[in-house]
């Protein structure tokens, strides 16, 4: 499974200007932090949606250049790290695109860099 940023996400954190992405194999557990993301505004962290394996990273995010494609298309070419899920059933506890976008309109909760989960 691939995971980036939402587009809400991206337009609250700004121009992303640097992404230090996890190195492949890493295992990762639901939850933790996976890699940081620094805009012009801010910088957070991304957090893994399910446990699993980095099995493969966005080489367009290599350099700060690339890092605009975070900005232009954070849903499609700006996807961070792909995982393998450790678990399958976890992603059945993931939210829809339409879920997070329900969430995301009423929800008062502090907002964390993320993925709706998955593709709606």
């Amino acid at each position: 499974m691939r995971v980036g940023l939402s587009a809400f996400a991206q337009a609250e954190l700004g121009d992303i200007a640097w992404v230090e992405l996890p190195p492949m194999g890493r295992h990762v557990q639901r939850g933790e932090a996976a890699c940081s993301i620094e805009s012009l505004k801010s910088a957070g962290e991304v957090y893994a949606p399910v446990s699993g394996t980095v099995v493969e990273v966005n080489p367009v995010l290599a350099d700060e250049r690339g890092c605009g494609t975070v900005n232009r298309d954070p849903l499609g070419e700006g996807w961070l790290f792909a995982l393998r899920p450790d678990d399958p059933a976890e992603l059945d506890a993931l939210m829809s695109a339409e879920e997070y976008g329900r969430w995301v309109s009423t929800s008062s909760a502090p907002r964390a860099a993320g993925g709706p989960g998955r593709a709606g």
